[in-house]
């Protein structure tokens, strides 16, 4: 059974927050003020926070310069996974990824349907994995914010977690490279 194993030690997890939107400034950025004290309530430290416009450009390179940085263990965004021609969060961050997160969009549009009926399909929220970082991409409302972390995100960030859990397997997210480097 699913649940919180109080005999393991709470593991805090050091996360960033992008903010994708053309309009949105620090002080007026609901998605992002809602992700941030979830983040915090939980335990976890957010180590950097930024803006940047609706640009594949822009998008890609905050992003890239956070998986770069070994001081960020996740990186979750909102904004720009919808369907008008500004939303591109999706193709800026996809290629990045090593791996896709298929069943983090699954379970994310099973809640939301429970909430907003098939407006769901109006979201292309996904996930992935790229330089032993976690990418989330979520939509740019603070509920779908709060759904995704109440609903998945605080659970699966939490190493406490049964049966498994996100953070339990990060020490093993780049042993492909490590492994690339011992043979070289």
């Amino acid at each position: 059974m699913a649940g919180i194993d109080e005999t393991k030690p709470f593991v805090p997890l050091k996360i960033a927050v992008l903010t994708v939107s053309d309009t949105r400034e620090l002080d007026d950025d609901k998605s992002g003020a809602t992700l941030i004290g979830r983040i915090e309530a939980a335990g976890h430290a957010v180590v950097d926070r930024a803006i940047v416009p609706d640009d594949v450009n822009a998008i890609r390179a905050r992003v890239q310069r956070w998986i770069d940085d070994p001081s960020v263990d996740i990186v979750i965004t909102t904004g720009g996974t919808g369907f008008t021609g500004r939303d591109v969060t999706p193709e800026a961050l996809e290629p990045l990824f090593e791996k896709r997160m298929d069943g983090f969009s699954t379970v994310f549009h099973m809640m939301s349907y429970e909430k907003i009926g098939t407006s769901t399909v109006q979201s292309r929220a996904t996930a992935g994995v790229a330089g032993a970082t976690y990418i989330f991409c979520l939509p740019g409302s603070p509920g779908a914010c709060r759904d995704a972390w109440d609903g998945i995100l605080k659970e699966q960030l939490d190493y406490r977690h049964h049966p498994c859990n996100f953070v339990e397997i990060m020490p093993r997210l780049d042993e492909h490279l490590r492994r690339g480097r011992r043979a070289g």
